[in-house]
């Protein structure tokens, strides 16, 4: 899709109305996490009432409701080497709102109003940060830190953003941007892929805290450096076409300021 039809939005545009919108919660359910019931079912019961279904990538197929009559519908098994299920999660939902989170308990449901506030106050992409005031993170392995903050600093460069977390999973969105953020069948972080297009193709987004709780399974280091690379390929890929003249810009005036008289 040419980035000069998409649906921009900016800081003077008027919020959308205050009418009922729907919510549908897109869970994912990754192959490594082992038996999912355990963390899922305790997970489902704090869906917070806004939310009107449930869609679960991975995990049993068919639907079912829940005892608090939430509706869950599940798509089947997911591995997560590939990333077109996940996509097939985002399209099956039928929410004028999306909410997207791994259902590995280190994401608290209690936290979804917060997301739908900002989307209602007119941002496109609200995103989770762990690294802002009121969020924080149980455990951040030094190497993800060390690569984090490195395609930080890129995607601040190409993009002109400062954000301060860049592959974290738990965002919110309107369901009309689903085909505008489109995935790749590469594997990649969900997340930062979804940061990724929605910075390219110019949302408003919104950081907001979020407190990560301890994962069921950690990154390998292996994981860590091969998804650092895929993100830093989608950085690149997706850059906007004034990216590298402004980084130039920014080169010249730092290159001025250092040479200028005292």
């Amino acid at each position: 899709m040419s980035s000069d039809s998409h649906p921009l939005r900016r800081s003077t545009d008027r919020a959308p109305g205050s009418g009922t919108r729907t919510v549908s919660l897109v869970l994912t359910v990754r192959s490594g996490d082992g038996d999912p019931r355990p963390v899922l079912d305790p997970l489902l019961g704090q869906v917070p009432s806004t939310v009107g279904d449930v869609v679960l990538v991975g995990g049993p197929p068919g639907e079912r409701r829940t005892r608090t009559g939430l509706t869950v519908r599940g798509l089947g098994p997911w591995d997560s080497s590939h990333g077109d299920i996940p996509h097939a999660g985002l399209l099956a939902a039928t929410g004028d709102l999306v909410v997207l989170m791994d259902a590995d308990g280190s994401m608290s449901p209690h936290e979804i109003p917060h997301y739908l506030h900002y989307l209602e106050s007119g941002y496109d992409f609200v995103k989770g940060s762990r690294f802002i005031a009121g969020g924080d993170s149980a455990d951040y392995p030094l190497s993800r830190r060390i690569g984090h903050r490195a395609l930080l600093r890129v995607a601040h460069r190409m993009y002109g953003q400062h954000l301060t977390d860049l592959w974290y999973g738990f965002c919110a969105f309107r369901r009309s941007f689903v085909d505008l953020l489109d995935l790749r069948e590469d594997g990649v972080e969900l997340g930062a892929e979804l940061v990724t297009h929605a910075l390219h193709y110019g949302l408003r987004v919104a950081e907001v805290p979020s407190h990560e709780l301890p994962r069921r399974h950690e990154p390998s280091p292996l994981r860590t450096v091969r998804d650092g690379t895929r993100i830093l390929g989608t950085l690149l890929d997706e850059r906007p076409h004034n990216a590298l003249s402004r980084l130039a810009h920014r080169r010249r005036g730092h290159g001025s300021r250092h040479h200028a008289p005292g």
